[in-house]
């Protein structure tokens, strides 16, 4: 006669009926599907086709030299980011963003309180100034740390290629 124990029977038929409630529940949206919701709620939109690819941006940031080294950091159509570092630190933060799919972006240089190599320019915060370059690129610095300071990141903008960024369209 075969014995069977109540609990070789138990677990398996727990396991298996775990398995069927766990696969009709709703799934739970990741958190990619998540902010991708919350952000079209929002009103924001897809990058748009005219803009920049962000590869093209690149030939217009400064070069490394004088104990700093900017390295590249990011790109997409659109936008580049290059780091600034010293001494392995990184100390601030340098970036082209084609303003083309978000015009509000460049709406606030129409009160540029003043200028900076012949373009608007403004500061956000204690940590950033930016200029608009022909009215579509916005090139910003933002610091990293406090050494950094607001004369670093006007200096460091003006060693942008800007006169030639203001010719690609």
């Amino acid at each position: 006669m075969l014995s069977t124990r109540p609990h070789q029977i138990l677990v398996p038929a727990l396991v298996g009926l775990s398995l069927v409630v766990g696969a009709c529940a709703p799934k739970s949206p990741s958190r990619y599907e998540q902010v991708q919701k919350e952000t079209s709620q929002r009103g924001s939109t897809a990058v748009s086709k005219e803009a920049v690819n962000g590869t093209q941006l690149n030939r217009y940031f400064p070069k490394s030299g004088g104990g700093f080294s900017v390295v590249p950091a990011q790109e997409k159509r659109g936008f580049a980011e290059h780091k600034v570092n010293k001494g392995g630190k990184n100390v601030a933060v340098l970036s082209i963003n084609d303003t083309v799919s978000n015009p509000s972006a460049a709406a606030k240089y129409k009160q540029g309180a003043y200028q900076v190599s012949g373009y608007p320019a403004v500061d956000q915060g204690q940590t950033i100034t930016g200029v608009l370059v022909s009215d579509r690129f916005q090139v910003k610095a933002q610091s990293r740390d406090a050494s950094f300071t607001k004369r670093d990141r006007v200096a460091w903008i003006q060693k942008f290629d800007l006169n030639g960024l203001s010719k690609l369209k």
